[in-house]
């Protein structure tokens, strides 16, 4: 790789992303020649097409689609590197970077990274969200620093794993419906509900909370934020199923009443890192401050 010209390859990924080289040249700020003589130099230095150029469209070859795949890495690897640099020359401890999976509370979050600010004014969080198997797989490639992931993760010696939090499941009703105490698979298989999406944990989960008491309904909606689901309740388009969590703010309002579940649901999740020789002193802050929110 010490014959790639980063800036080539920018241009490289750019064609691939946008379809054309004209849409490459404005986008990157360059003229039309300097996005083909890019091209032509990175080619030429690897001895390989990249590119097939159309009339309207350029497209990659089987070369070119690999670059470009193992190619937005190494942008991204510079970047960091780059910002590194930048953040300990300023005095600052470091970036870490998080992903966090669907139903990880929008309450939590926010009181988790002012508790950082408080702590380690110095390190600062990217947060990505990203599904729990996506997050082990970026772990493992070092493309993540933690994960906040569904407990049920495949043993790996690479990857430490931490429980973090067992949060029970609820109901969000709509104040207009005629609700029991506790919502049972029975009751809710026969009216409209929402929930997160089939690639999630909490999917898996409530499919299973239907399957053991031999349902199997198609929910009414599924999204993967938080928010929009509870937009659904309060609206009386669905009920909704959110970790209890997630729904406190919703307490008070008129429009929605809160129920358990029957029999009782419960979300696990843990906190996953890189079993490396030695904890990079921001990544433990990041650590020490989940644990603090650990339940």
């Amino acid at each position: 790789m010490r014959n790639l010209n980063l800036d080539q390859l920018q241009t490289l990924i750019a064609i691939a992303d946008l379809g054309t080289f004209a849409a490459a040249a404005q986008a990157l700020h360059l003229a039309p020649p300097t996005v083909s003589l890019h091209i032509k130099e990175l080619e030429s230095r690897l001895d390989a097409t990249l590119l097939m150029r159309g009339r309207r469209h350029a497209e990659l070859t089987p070369a070119g689609a690999t670059l470009v795949e193992r190619g937005r890495k190494l942008l991204a690897a510079s970047d960091d590197l780059v910002d590194a640099v930048r953040r300990r020359a300023a005095g600052r401890e470091g970036m870490v970077r998080v992903g966090v999976s669907a139903g990880v509370s929008t309450h939590l979050l926010p009181l988790m990274l002012g508790a950082l600010v408080q702590r380690s004014p110095g390190v600062d969080i990217k947060l990505d969200a990203v599904g729990s198997a996506d997050a082990m797989r970026r772990l493992k490639a070092g493309t993540l620093d933690i994960g906040i992931v569904a407990s049920q993760q495949p043993v790996s010696a690479e990857i430490c794993m931490k429980p973090w939090r067992n949060d029970e499941m609820m109901v969000v009703v709509p104040s207009s419906w005629d609700a029991p105490a506790q919502i049972t698979p029975a009751w809710l298989a026969e009216r409209r509900w929402a929930s997160f999406a089939p690639a999630t944990q909490m999917h898996g989960l409530i499919a299973g909370w239907f399957g053991q008491a031999g349902f199997n309904p198609r929910p009414f909606l599924s999204l993967s934020y938080p928010g929009a689901l509870k937009s659904l309740a309060t609206a009386s388009q669905s009920a909704a199923i959110l970790p209890l969590e997630e729904v406190e703010d919703l307490k008070q309002l008129p429009e929605v009443q809160i129920r358990p579940m029957h029999p009782r649901l419960m979300r696990p999740m843990a906190v996953a890192y890189r079993n490396l020789p030695s904890i990079d002193p921001a990544v433990a802050c990041v650590l020490d401050v989940l644990e603090t929110f650990a339940a």
